[in-house]
Formats: C-alpha cells, sequence, structure tokens
C-alpha cells in the first residue's frame, strides 16, 4: 500500500508527511470515489493510501485490521476507522458542517437517503462480485448481468428524482445522492458500457456533475494509483 497527500483544493498529489485524516481508496472503485468527492467538496486535506486490488492488499493482515470485510474505502480519523462510505459521509457532514451533505427539508433529506440506498443496496452488489460472475458464467453473461442490475436500478431512479431534481437530484445543490450517482454513472458508461439514451434525467445529472471541479478531480482517471494507460 503506498501513502500519498491528496487534498480538497483539486490540487497535485505528491508524497507527504501524515495527516490527521487518511482515506484507504482503489482508483477504480465507486465506494471510494464518492468519499473522495465528499472529502474535495468540504474541502478537507487528507492521505490518500492506494489498495491494489490486483495484488490482493486488501486481503493483507494489514489492511484486514482496518476492515475485515477487505473493502474500501477506510477512513482513519486519529483513533477512528470507519469502513464503508455511506458511514463515511455521514460522520464527515456531522463533524465537518462545510458544505452540508443533507438538505434541510426531511423529504429531500429522505429521498437521498432512498436513492443513495438503491445504488448501494441494488444496483451495485453484483458488480462487487464481477470477477466471480466472469469464472462462473464467462465474461460476457457476467457483464450482461450487471448491465441488467444498471439499466433497472436507472430507471428506478430516472422515476424517483424526476419530481426532485433540479440542476443535481434533489435540487440546485449537490447533495449526498449525488456523491453516489456520479461514480456509478460513470462506472455505467466506462465499464459497462450502457447505453444512456434511455435515461435523459440521468445524462443530464452527469454532465452536471462533470463541470465541477470536485467530481471532475476525483473521477477515477485521475488518482495517484490510476495505471497509466487508465489516466485521462
Amino acid at each position: 500500500m503506498k501513502l500519498l497527500q491528496a487534498t480538497g483544493g483539486h490540487g497535485a498529489r505528491e508524497e507527504a508527511e501524515p495527516k490527521k485524516l487518511k482515506l484507504y481508496s482503489y482508483w477504480l472503485s465507486s465506494c471510494s470515489c464518492r468519499v473522495r468527492i465528499g472529502l474535495d467538496l468540504k474541502g478537507l486535506e487528507y492521505e490518500y493510501v492506494a489498495v491494489n486490488f490486483p495484488e490482493a492488499e486488501q486481503q493483507t493482515p494489514e489492511f484486514l485490521k482496518l476492515n475485515p470485510m477487505g473493502y474500501v474505502p477506510v477512513l482513519v480519523d486519529g483513533d477512528i476507522v470507519l469502513a464503508d462510505s455511506f458511514a463515511i459521509l455521514l460522520y464527515l457532514d456531522e463533524k465537518f458542517p462545510q458544505h452540508p451533505l443533507l438538505p434541510k427539508d426531511s423529504v429531500r433529506r429522505a429521498i437521498n437517503f432512498q436513492a443513495a440506498n438503491v445504488i448501494s443496496s441494488s444496483i451495485q452488489p453484483r458488480q462487487l462480485m464481477l470477477q466471480h460472475m466472469r469464472e462462473k458464467l464467462g465474461p460476457q453473461e457476467a457483464i450482461a448481468c450487471a448491465q441488467d442490475d444498471l439499466r433497472t436500478g436507472f430507471a428506478a431512479l430516472e422515476k424517483l428524482l424526476k419530481d426532485y431534481s433540479g440542476r443535481y437530484a434533489t435540487g440546485n445543490e449537490v447533495f449526498l445522492v449525488d456523491l453516489f450517482l456520479a461514480p456509478q454513472i460513470h462506472a455505467a458508461i466506462t465499464r459497462f458500457k450502457v447505453e444512456m439514451d434511455e435515461f435523459p434525467l440521468l445524462s443530464r445529472l452527469f454532465e452536471a456533475y462533470m463541470e465541477l471541479p470536485a467530481f471532475q478531480d476525483n473521477m477515477p482517471g485521475k488518482q495517484p494509483d490510476t495505471p497509466a494507460e487508465h489516466r485521462v
């Protein structure tokens, strides 16, 4: 695992002395991407610790002490260790009130939770098993299963958000659900080759996200551990 510095001000990452916040991340992880965006929006400096999944660093005893599930992201804040993007973002939002990630309106706040859970609980689980599915079903069938989950989930999100969206998913400010949507739409387009024409709302939202530096700078292609052939 390699330690690098990341800042919330869209600056370059470089080798650095440890800071207070430390994020264990993998460049391709959409869960890690959510947290990177949240840290950036709040202007928080942190150490980026790259966890090399192809080399199974997530299964080393060192990492499993932080998260016995062997997943990223993991956030370390002093003596506090949190492993789960949802928990991490809610923790950051309570501790660092700048740029709130949840609206004050109770209904829109609930819609943020509901839509974020559609992504984390309904769309994403089979993506985490993609390698296993490739081995059992073959590469084409595995991708087809992921595409089916994406299309089903995206269709539900289009219906859920149509009465709440503004420039972003639940209004004219960026909130929690936007941090979940952007990485998942990016993965759908780039990794799973999902045609987005049938999802006009999500397509419009993604275009709006990609105008914001906090989203641009934290996509997979711009991370310290992004392989050269995938850098943008």
